[in-house]
């Protein structure tokens, strides 16, 4: 029974971990019907503004602050960088194409490229050296028997709980939550109503691309080894779990992501490690073979 409990907080903090990552795809295809490949990459590069945040500009070589007053600064200060970096993206690679009306499947290339050049940026500026990220938390272990948890892990799953709790307020209870459906629906004929249809995108990328930032530096702090093609496995992972929780509602992509932690998880306490992804994206297919359309797969007519 204690192992059962530990294995479910360790699957609770993987799923938090996808469900942040899935909902930025899922924010960006309910509104724009763009699978944005790249926010994968934004994932790996929120985890680097974490670290020159944290060690060039608040830590040891720049304003040399305590470790509390640099996570408490850090936090915002990624998610705004990262936001900014989805947001470049959005105004220089997709804007473009979706103003000439380009067909999507050169919209879906163009994010696959925009992946590539922020894994091999991250190279060609930073080498291919990984980086060790500060330790920025005194780490505390409550055990419970045979049952540890750590208050890192604590925060992660807070973290992923509370993001799901303030996007689902945004897009169904404020002004530009409504935008965002509304754009959903019809992105041509919206602008007849005076709905600034690229101030409701640009929204749309600084939501998901500040809480892959988030999602990025809690990976930092908990699996402190940055590498450049860090977001390009969990990526495609939270990608699939956005697909199998019924991809453009957020409910859908936060559910799959914790489904898929906890698929991992269970694996991985019965068979050995290498059978992990073997048999978690059988279960995946499996269930995508029952219901296409995801768990919360729904109509057209609601999509975030």
């Amino acid at each position: 029974m204690e192992a059962l409990f530990q294995n479910i907080i360790n699957a609770l903090q993987w799923g938090s971990f996808y469900a942040l990552i899935a909902l930025g795809y899922t924010l960006v295809y309910g509104v724009l019907l763009l699978i944005n490949f790249a926010h994968g990459d934004i994932f790996m590069v929120g985890a680097y503004i974490a670290f020159g945040v944290s060690v060039f500009v608040l830590g040891t070589q720049g304003l040399d602050l305590p470790n509390w007053a640099i996570l408490a600064c850090g936090v915002p200060l990624t998610m705004v960088l990262t936001a900014g970096v989805g947001v470049t993206l959005e105004r220089i690679a997709y804007r473009p194409l979706r103003r000439k009306g380009a067909h999507r499947l050169y919209v879906v290339i163009t994010a696959l490229m925009c992946g590539l050049i922020l894994e091999n940026g991250n190279l060609a500026l930073l080498g291919a050296s990984r980086k060790k990220f500060p330790e920025l938390m005194e780490k505390t272990i409550w055990t419970f028997g045979n049952v540890s948890v750590t208050n890192l892990k604590v925060i992660v799953i807070v973290a992923a709980f509370a993001t799901f709790a303030f996007l689902n307020f945004i897009v169904t209870r404020t002004r530009i939550g409504m935008a965002m459906r509304a754009v959903s629906y019809d992105k041509f004929a919206i602008p007849l109503m005076g709905i600034p249809v690229d101030t409701v995108i640009v929204f749309t990328f600084v939501l998901g691309s500040g809480f892959a930032g988030l999602a990025g530096m809690l990976f930092a702090m908990s699996y402190p080894i940055l590498e450049p093609y860090m977001g390009a496995l969990i990526g495609w992972k939270a990608f699939i779990a956005a697909v199998v929780g019924g991809i453009g509602d957020i409910r859908g992509a936060f559910v799959g992501g914790f489904l898929l932690g906890f698929i991992e998880v269970g694996v991985v306490a019965v068979f050995p490690s290498t059978f992990r992804d073997l048999i978690a994206f059988s279960i995946l297919l499996l269930i995508l073979w029952i219901k296409p359309t995801g768990l919360f797969g729904v109509a057209r007519h609601q999509k975030i």
